[in-house]
């Protein structure tokens, strides 16, 4: 496992499982966002907090490589690293199977700050970034 500026340990629930159960697809996109949203609030901020101040922090493209499968009852461990490119903050985020590290997948999630309606450059919550930031263009 490479090093990641975020991990969070979570388990998956059966009700997230098809019938060959193994996780449904659509659940990995879960896990990713409760990573980020654990980070937020690691950092001291939230979400909602940015939201009563008329910043809006969108997913503009979410693109996942599926590597393995997780199946019911399984931990595994959420990580993320952050970088910026111009308007977006990218979150490239793995999630590795608990008991063995094996890479399950591997994520890229691009987001945009829309300030009081209008696509900003994210200057807004830079700040809160630029310590953890793995490359700026």
């Amino acid at each position: 496992m490479k090093p990641f500026i975020f991990k969070c340990e979570m388990k998956t629930r059966d009700y997230e499982c098809d019938v060959q159960g193994v996780v449904n697809n659509a659940n990995y996109q879960h896990y990713l966002e409760v990573t980020r949203h654990e980070f937020i609030q690691s950092i001291g901020e939230s979400f909602e907090g940015w939201h009563r101040r008329g910043i809006d922090v969108m997913v503009s493209k979410v693109v996942i490589n599926y590597k393995a499968s997780l199946h019911g009852g399984e931990e595994f461990i959420s990580c993320l690293n952050l970088k910026r490119q111009g308007v977006r903050y990218i979150f490239n985020q793995e999630i590795y199977r608990k008991s063995d590290e094996k890479l399950c997948i591997s994520a890229e999630v691009h987001c945009v700050c829309v300030v009081d309606g209008v696509l900003s450059r994210g200057e807004e919550i830079a700040d809160s970034f630029k310590q953890f930031f793995t490359n700026e263009e």
